[in-house]
């Protein structure tokens, strides 16, 4: 498998806190995988790194095919490189419908006059009905945001992102305050993703992150505590100390 990502010997500090220590993570173009540990151990921070919001002390970040340096980028070009992030809490337009809010997500020209003279085409129409259908909200495509549920409202923020078509999606804990039903269809939706890109999740929840079934990596103090099958690391001692255990 290609390698998408790669994050190599990144340090980062705030105040002389080191939030990130000497981290190395690489992930391939078509790869599911889920980030976990404890509060504090960097998880935030790591997000914050790939997508310019923060910038490392040390190390490097090479991103794509011809393996450029992500490092100094704005996190608008950043974006454009093809880099999505979710956060935890849903951001839609409440008054915008369901497909108003994907159509104005996809990816086209974004010039002023462009913006201003948008009529969406049949083509527009499709992607976006076939993206509600891959996020499960195809029934609800002239509904208004604000009123669907929190579970579909972070399906929607899903589908607004894939609707900019990324190569990578960097997705928070996709499944805080969801229903066992909306957790199972969040499940479908990632894997399903990560199926043409590459996924990040960032998970507490132990259950979600094993019907992902996929190569789990354990951060512990800015650094990389274990990596593997969700099995490997749970019975790795120090992980079961740090994490596990408490």
């Amino acid at each position: 498998m290609t390698t998408l990502l790669e994050v190599s010997g990144v340090t980062v500090s705030f105040d002389g806190f080191k939030a990130i220590k000497n981290l190395s993570f690489q992930i391939g173009t078509a790869e599911l995988r889920a980030v976990i540990g404890p509060n504090g151990a960097g998880k935030t921070t790591f997000m914050d790194i790939v997508t310019g919001k923060t910038r490392p002390d040390d190390g490097y970040i090479r991103w794509g095919e011809k393996s450029i340096s992500l490092i100094g980028m704005s996190e608008a070009r950043i974006a454009r490189e093809g880099i999505g992030r979710k956060f935890q809490k849903p951001t839609v337009f409440e008054d915008q419908t369901v497909q108003e809010n994907l159509m104005m997500a996809l990816r086209k020209k974004r010039g002023p006059l462009a913006v201003l003279f948008f009529k969406p085409s049949k083509v527009d129409l499709a992607k976006v009905a076939e993206i509600a259908d891959e996020i499960g909200l195809k029934s609800a495509l002239l509904r208004v945001s604000g009123e669907l549920s929190h579970g579909q409202k972070q399906w929607l923020e899903i589908g607004m992102l894939l609707a900019q078509e990324p190569l990578l999606l960097l997705v928070d804990e996709p499944a805080a305050g969801m229903t066992p039903s909306e957790r199972e269809k969040t499940t479908a939706i990632l894997v399903e993703a990560a199926k043409t890109r590459a996924v990040v999740v960032v998970e507490h929840d132990m259950e979600f992150v094993r019907r992902l079934n996929c190569t789990v990596t354990v951060l512990h103090e800015g650094a990389v505590l274990a990596e593997g099958s969700l099995d490997h690391v749970t019975k790795n001692q120090d992980v079961i100390d740090v994490y596990l255990g408490r």
